[in-house]
């Protein structure tokens, strides 16, 4: 079977798009983070109702993530994606237009239906036409275009907020992403393993039924649920922290503060090079032992301890969900694109239940309810990682056994 294989020139192609289409769509989806206070203040509503404008695209998302995978096997993978790239630049142009909170969070809704299409099959489509012994390095680069997105989003948000409005800044990045989004579609080698099959949803289920028969990517989906949550929880209210005294930072301030995300731009390639070297399960557990760190440290009240906490806690964050991530795509032996698909469910449920959920936390409990939760979700993730090393072990031995005729 031939792959991508690294080094060629269609694998600087196919890296350029991941990362880009891991740009685009984390820049668009997560622009109305940094503006929940603004939101809040402009619209009359609580910080918890405020940051229904995340909860709401990314809970949408999650559940059109499912039905995405069975077009993409009738459709084909660069083509759903081109689509899905294209139509949610335009929804980010025409969220800056919205009169009021409930047209921005319709606006934000159909984002999430169409977004869909990039996190859904960017997996799948790595993990068909990559080698499969570069897989944790390659994943790490479209991770790390999420971060990179991610980071430069909120940063152009928070600078044109202040310099003009929030309607302009989102205007500005939807502009951008549709111009990303055809170099995307130019540049992203076709699927060579792409195999047309006649769009069957009852398929489709059986595949679903089948990946949750499977322990061990129960166990990763249930672990991408956690990271999520615990990852945007800490992202959507830390705007609300440092807009209070003592702090009292400008949109523009607290925009830079997302530049912190260059530490997952990092982790995301090196940490998914060490797992590949050493082991997805150890350096799993060593990256959210730096989550916990991380968000423990945000309670010094201190704004450079702030921010060392935040940087150290993404660090760990992007590690973890590229290296799980991946395993995900490794344990579906066939139908790789609904396995994926079942991860990223779990991942936005985490963002939108938990992210919406915890500002009870924040109104009840302040900064420390907050990261209290976040630090027993995390806990809750280490008995996760070893329940699908053990389905592997077991899986490997197994297949040992079948090769030597036992």
């Amino acid at each position: 079977m031939t792959y991508i294989e690294k080094g060629t020139k269609e694998y600087r192609k196919a890296s350029l798009s991941l990362f880009l289409g891991g740009f685009v769509t984390f820049a668009i989806l997560y622009t109305t983070q940094p503006l929940m206070p603004i939101f809040a203040k402009e619209f009359h509503v609580s910080a918890s109702r405020a940051s229904i404008s995340l909860s709401v695209s990314t809970g949408v998302l999650a559940i059109v993530m499912l039905i995405v995978a069975g077009l993409s096997d009738a459709i084909g993978k660069k083509r759903i994606m081109s689509l899905s790239l294209f139509f949610t630049s335009i929804l980010g142009l025409l969220t800056s237009l919205s009169p009021n909170f409930m047209t921005l969070l319709i606006f934000r809704s159909l984002l999430g239906i169409f977004i869909a299409g990039v996190p859904a099959i960017a997996m799948a489509y790595v993990a068909e036409e990559f080698n499969p012994k570069g897989i944790g390095q390659i994943m790490g680069l479209y991770i790390s275009g999420t971060s990179f997105g991610g980071m430069a989003g909120r940063i152009i948000t928070g600078v044109l907020t202040d310099l003009f409005s929030w309607r302009i800044a989102l205007m500005t990045i939807g502009g951008i992403s549709l111009i990303l989004s055809l170099v995307f579609w130019l540049t992203l080698p076709a699927s060579r393993h792409f195999v047309k099959k006649t769009l069957d949803w009852e398929t489709a289920w059986a595949a679903y039924k089948a990946h949750l028969s499977n322990k061990r990517i129960i166990a990763l989906i249930m672990l991408s649920f956690l990271l999520m949550g615990s990852f945007v929880t800490l992202y959507n209210y830390i705007g609300f922290l440092l807009h209070d005294p003592p702090y009292r930072l400008s949109e523009t301030m607290i925009g830079f503060i997302f530049i912190v995300y260059l530490c997952g731009t990092f982790s995301s390639i090196y940490m998914g090079k060490k797992a590949d070297k050493y082991g997805r399960s150890i350096i799993l557990k060593i990256s959210i032992t730096i989550m916990v760190g991380g968000a423990i440290l945000t309670l010094v009240p201190s704004l450079i301890g702030i921010i060392i906490g935040i940087s150290i806690f993404t660090f760990g964050f992007f590690a973890s969900h590229s290296i799980a991530c991946a395993w995900v795509g490794d344990c579906a032996v066939n139908n790789k694109a609904q396995a994926s698909s079942l991860y990223l469910l779990f991942y936005y449920l985490g963002s939108s239940l938990v992210g919406s959920f915890v500002g009870h936390f924040w109104t009840q409990f302040h900064w420390i309810g907050v990261i209290s939760l976040i630090s027993v979700l995390l806990v809750c993730g280490y008995p996760l990682v070893l329940f699908a090393q053990k389905g592997e072990q077991i899986s490997t031995q197994y297949n040992i056994k079948i090769k030597k005729g036992l």
